[in-house]
């Protein structure tokens, strides 16, 4: 697996071992539950973690997105600072719940996804939950904003908000219809086919396109 949760590349295996790629997820995971746990009471203090073990991770871990020759140039991620505006606590409401989505892959052919429901945010818009039809399942939230592509904004075919698959989820307080889902788009990064193509990313489809600027977290 080769991308942020599927994809494989056979000149790339023999590059990047199983053992690091397990690697790779197991300090992904680790990092959110220690970001989870600051962010209770310091959005900005675990912010500040993720930015740091982010960089050293994509510089030195084997299983980074970066090439090698990229590595050598690399001085950190291009994130941006910390903005409390930007963290919300919301509901997932059955808004378009079960329908499909296909993202067309070179690498795994046609990848289905299963809507769970929509999360809509207060001035920014609606944004499409998603469930992997097959490995992993999880919750999945790609977006695509105003800023996409613009000279320097973000990468132009869009971030990750969520993707439990890899770790990657805020939180959530409470629990059944009640739920609120901590959704802090300063952890927004970027799918790892931005910073190498031999990885195959799922990107947002119509139902994950905000037309407002999201200024924050990682830009490109």
């Amino acid at each position: 697996m080769r991308d942020e949760h599927y994809g494989t590349d056979e000149a790339g295996q023999a590059e990047i071992s199983a053992l690091d790629i397990a690697d790779w997820r197991l300090r992904t995971f680790a990092l959110y539950e220690t970001v989870r746990r600051i962010a209770a009471d310091d959005p900005a203090e675990a912010h500040s973690l993720w930015r740091h073990e982010r960089d050293r991770m994509f510089g030195t871990h084997p299983a980074s997105a970066l090439t090698p020759e990229a590595k050598e140039q690399f001085s950190g991620l291009k994130t941006a600072d910390y903005d409390p505006v930007y963290r919300f606590y919301v509901p997932l409401t059955p808004e378009g719940a079960g329908r499909e989505m296909t993202a067309e892959t070179t690498t795994d052919g046609v990848i289905r996804f299963i809507r769970l429901g929509t999360f809509d945010l207060p001035e920014l818009g609606q944004l499409g939950v998603w469930k992997l039809h097959g490995y992993g399942g999880g919750i999945f939230v790609p977006f695509r904003d105003a800023t996409a592509g613009q000279p320097g904004g973000t990468y132009g075919a869009g971030r990750y908000l969520l993707d439990t698959i890899k770790g990657a989820f805020h939180g959530v307080h409470g629990s059944g219809p009640g739920a609120e889902f901590v959704l802090d788009f300063n952890f927004a990064y970027n799918p790892s086919c931005a910073y190498n193509d031999a990885w195959a990313c799922p990107l947002p489809g119509p139902s994950n396109r905000l037309a407002v600027e999201i200024p924050v977290g990682e830009l490109y």
